[in-house]
């Protein structure tokens, strides 16, 4: 099985050492984000994990012990944009702090996310070409792909203090068209997350990399291309801040687990019903 680590929530960024306590007991525990009471036991041993895609957008905490993954192949969908800290609150500094540690990673391993995108009357057309130009060439020969893709509104999250314009679907195509055109510069391959704007579309979680094949992930949106994998995150858990999120739903954010949990999220209470995982 492929794991995801995770939609959910910045497992690199915030529960690194969690991670590694989970990996070295061999297994997790994961939550039905929709049903509390079933809980799936996933096994994180080297013979039962295709790989791992650890989604962050600070893999610094990480890598210190990145080591212990020998055993593992595994890959980073890594997000670097271009917002400050009005838009993401408790990101750390993008040049001192997101991007030295994205070049430490390998750029076999390391996929730059420019996402979400949004305009508005600080974050306008210009500044996106001027701040993805300056992060492009600082990531020059550190990776050779790249992700872009629109903001989405969801049920959970209010995106109206960002005052964000719309634009039509044409606007989002030729943005995209000169975000690949300077990507390319630089020797990166742009694609599109679960979107149509004229470019190859990502498959963010890609049996490929890991010479595995996967059937497509019917539980994502129709025009997503990744393969089936296991999130081992929980919601409501990211303290990253950012104000786009869907993750944190409304807003709230759980206190954090021990380090030596089993489970991301509230402790198990003695009602759940555990299943092994396959």
């Amino acid at each position: 099985m492929i794991v995801s680590a995770s939609r959910r929530t910045d497992i690199p960024a915030l529960f690194s050492e969690w991670f590694y306590n989970r990996v070295g007991k061999g297994f997790v525990l994961l939550r039905n984000p929709y049903n509390p009471l079933q809980v799936g036991r996933v096994s994180l041993t080297p013979d039962k994990v295709d790989g791992f895609v650890f989604w962050t957008k600070n893999a610094a905490p990480m890598l210190n012990r990145i080591h212990e993954l020998d055993a593992f192949k595994y890959y980073f969908q890594y997000t670097i944009t271009p917002y400050g800290r009005d838009v993401e609150k408790n990101i750390p500094d993008k040049h001192e702090v997101v991007i030295p540690a994205f070049k430490k990673i390998g750029a076999d391993k390391a996929i730059w996310r420019y996402d979400p995108v949004f305009l508005n009357d600080r974050y306008t057309w210009d500044y996106h070409i001027r701040a993805f130009t300056k992060i492009a060439e600082e990531l020059e020969g550190y990776t050779s792909k790249a992700v872009m893709s629109f903001v989405d509104s969801y049920r959970t999250v209010d995106l109206r203090p960002l005052n964000i314009q719309p634009l039509t679907t044409e606007q989002q195509t030729e943005l995209a068209r000169q975000l690949s055109e300077i990507a390319a510069q630089h020797g990166i391959v742009l694609s599109s997350c679960a979107e149509e704007l004229g470019l190859p579309h990502s498959s963010c979680v890609d049996g490929k990399m890991f010479g595995v094949d996967k059937p497509k992930d019917r539980n994502q949106r129709g025009l997503c291309q990744c393969v089936e994998s296991v999130d081992i995150g929980a919601y409501s858990t990211c303290r990253n801040g950012c104000a786009y999120c869907y993750a944190n739903h409304y807003g709230y954010v759980q206190d954090p687990p021990d380090a030596d949990c089993d489970l991301l999220g509230p402790p198990l209470n003695g009602n759940e019903k555990i299943k092994q995982r396959n």
